[in-house]
């Protein structure tokens, strides 16, 4: 056995994550964490995958895209 605790989250980084600015996202049952790479320690975001699927969703669509005002009336 090599240590590794199997019920560890695994951290996944986007290959388009920069050197000091890398977001990593974990699932873990039914619930995704989100935290900072740089900080592993430090604080992590967790939301369900209702939750990090309407994200995705509003990403996709451009919801957060710069000035704020795609999805805008």
């Amino acid at each position: 056995m090599n240590g590794s605790d199997p019920s560890a989250p695994v951290w996944r980084k986007s290959t388009a994550s920069q050197d000091t600015e890398c977001a990593e996202v974990a699932f873990a049952g039914e619930s995704v964490r989100l935290r900072h790479s740089q900080n592993p320690a430090g604080p992590v975001l967790e939301f369900t995958l209702a939750e990090w699927a309407a994200f995705l969703t509003g990403v996709r669509n451009g919801e957060f895209d710069g000035d704020g005002s795609a999805g805008r009336p």
